[in-house]
C-alpha cells in the first residue's frame, strides 16, 4: 500500500503560481480551491500571496494570447513541451507582457531558474533564450480581424476559437467580443446576508470594521464587498454570510419560496441555494436537499447547520428519483443542474481550456433526465424553477423546450414581482415570459440562465 506524499509547501510567489498551473494541467480541482490551499500551507507574506494569485489568474485567463506570442520563438509546437516547462513560458510570457510593475528581466531570471529546478540545463537555456527574445520583440500582432474575426477575437481576448465562434453565430461579432472581454477580468466580489443570523446593516458595520468597502448589490442580501478576503473569512465561518454571485441568489429569489411551504433543491450541494431558500423563507417551512453524493452532503448538512438553516433537510437522493420519493407533495422544485459551467468564465478561468463543444450535448441529456425526474415532485399549481450557470442554448432553452414538449401539465410561469427587472443599467431578458439570461458584461454577475415553469 502506497501512501500519497504531500507536495512540499512552496517557498515564493512564483513557485506558489507553479504548483497551483501545473495541478490544473491535470484538471484534478478547480483552481480557486488548489490556490487556496496552497497558499494556506505557505509561509509567504501578504504582497507575495497577491503575486501568486496575479500570475496563476492572469495565466489561466489570458493563455490563449501567452501561447500566441509563445508559438512563433519555439522550433517545435507549445504543446509538445514537458508540462512544466510550458507552464513557466506561460507564467514568464504573462510577467513580461502584462505586469509592468515587474522588470522584464527579473521576470526572464525567475523563470530560468524555476526552469533549472524543475528541468535541466537544456530546458533551462530555452525559457531563458524564448523569453529574452519576447521582453525584446514583444508579442506578434493578432490575426488580421477583417480576414480572420473569430482568430482575432480568440487571441485578443483568450478564449477557445470554438467557444466564441458559437458566441458570434447566435449574438453577433460585438457581443462575443464585449462577453469575451468581460470573462478577462476579475468577478466582484458578493457576499450573501444570512438573514437568519443577522441583518444587512449589521454585517455591513461589521464589514467596515475590518476595512473592508461594501456597496449594496443586485437584490437585499447581496453586499459587493473590495478588500482583503482573509478579513471576511471569519464572518463566513460564523455563519452570518455567504460568498455567492448574484445570478446564484436570483435562482432562488425565481423560486420565491413562502413561509410554511415545502421546497426541493433537487442538486443542492454545496448548499448556498438551499441556505437562501431557507433565508427566505424564514425558516418556516420544510427545504429538502438532495443530493447524489454523500460527501457532498454532509458539506450541505454542515452549511446548513452553520447559517441556522433548521429547517433544511439533507437527503441522500439521485435528482431523477425526487418525483418518485415525493409525488406532488412538493409547493416549488429548484433544479440547479450540473452543466459545463461556461457562464462562471471569470471566476474559474480554467472551464474554457476544458470545456469542449462534444460535451455539452451529454450535459443536455443529464439535465432533461433530472428536470423530468424531479417535476414529478411539483404539487398542481406549483412551481418548477430550472437554472444553470451556462449561456449555451444546449443547456438552457433547449432543455426547457424538449421537457414542456414531453409534459404538457408544465408551461412557462411569469417571474415572480420581486425578482428585479432590471440589473445596474440594462434590462434583463422580460421576467414575464418566465425565462431571463444574465451576461457578466450586461449585468456583472456570472452568466446564468433561469426559467419559472408552472404545473397546471
Amino acid at each position: 500500500m502506497t501512501t500519497k506524499t504531500r507536495s512540499p509547501a512552496p517557498r515564493s510567489a512564483r513557485e506558489a503560481a507553479f504548483a497551483v498551473l501545473l495541478r490544473e494541467e491535470a484538471a484534478d480541482a478547480f483552481v480557486s480551491i488548489l490556490l487556496f490551499r496552497t497558499l494556506e500551507r505557505s509561509s509567504l507574506s501578504a504582497p507575495d500571496r497577491a503575486l501568486a494569485t496575479a500570475i496563476t489568474l492572469g495565466v489561466l485567463r489570458h493563455r490563449e494570447r501567452l501561447d500566441y506570442a509563445l508559438t512563433p520563438l519555439l522550433r517545435r509546437p507549445l504543446e509538445s513541451l514537458p508540462p512544466a516547462i510550458r507552464t513557466i513560458l506561460r507564467m514568464g510570457a504573462y510577467q513580461i507582457l502584462d505586469l509592468d510593475r515587474i522588470p522584464k528581466a527579473a521576470a526572464t531570471s525567475e523563470a530560468v531558474t524555476l526552469a533549472a529546478r524543475h528541468g535541466h540545463a537544456g530546458t533551462a537555456r530555452l525559457v531563458n533564450a524564448v523569453l529574452r527574445r519576447l521582453a525584446a520583440e514583444g508579442p506578434p500582432p493578432p490575426p488580421d480581424a477583417p480576414t480572420d474575426p473569430i482568430g482575432h477575437l480568440a487571441v485578443v481576448h483568450s478564449h477557445p476559437r470554438w467557444l466564441v465562434a458559437r458566441w458570434a453565430a447566435q449574438w453577433g461579432f460585438e457581443e462575443a467580443a464585449a462577453l469575451a472581454a468581460a470573462n478577462t477580468l476579475p468577478p466582484p466580489s458578493v457576499l450573501r446576508v444570512n438573514t437568519l443570523r443577522t441583518t444587512r446593516d449589521a454585517l455591513i458595520d461589521a464589514l467596515r470594521a475590518r476595512g473592508m468597502h461594501p456597496e449594496p448589490g443586485l437584490v437585499p442580501e447581496a453586499i459587493r464587498v473590495h478588500g482583503s478576503l482573509v478579513e471576511r473569512l471569519s464572518l463566513i465561518e460564523q455563519g452570518l454570510c455567504l460568498a455567492q454571485d448574484e445570478g446564484a441568489m436570483l435562482a432562488a429569489h425565481a423560486v420565491a419560496p413562502a413561509a410554511g411551504t415545502a421546497v426541493i433543491d433537487a442538486c443542492a450541494a454545496p448548499g448556498g441555494k438551499a441556505t437562501h431558500l431557507a433565508a427566505l423563507m424564514g425558516n418556516a417551512g420544510r427545504v429538502l436537499a438532495c443530493d447524489i453524493h454523500q460527501g457532498k452532503l454532509q458539506a450541505v448538512a454542515r452549511r446548513a447547520a452553520a447559517m441556522g438553516a433548521t429547517c433544511l433537510e439533507a437527503h441522500h437522493l439521485d435528482a431523477r428519483e425526487i418525483g418518485r420519493r415525493w409525488p406532488g407533495e412538493a409547493d416549488a422544485v429548484l433544479v440547479d443542474a450540473p452543466c459545463s459551467g461556461l457562464g462562471t468564465v471569470r471566476r474559474r478561468p480554467e472551464i474554457k481550456w476544458r470545456a469542449t463543444e462534444d460535451a455539452l450535448a451529454r450535459h443536455a441529456a443529464a439535465q432533461q433526465a433530472i428536470l423530468a425526474g424531479a417535476a414529478g415532485a411539483v404539487r398542481p399549481g406549483g412551481a418548477l424553477v430550472y437554472s444553470v450557470c451556462s449561456l449555451e442554448p444546449e443547456e438552457g432553452p433547449q432543455v426547457v423546450r424538449t421537457f414542456l414538449a414531453a409534459h404538457p401539465t408544465f408551461a412557462l410561469a411569469p417571474l415572480p414581482e420581486a425578482f428585479p427587472r432590471t440589473v445596474g443599467s440594462s434590462p434583463v431578458d422580460d421576467p414575464a415570459t418566465g425565462e431571463v439570461r444574465l451576461f457578466p458584461h450586461r449585468h456583472d454577475t456570472d452568466g446564468f440562465y433561469i426559467a419559472r415553469l408552472q404545473r397546471r
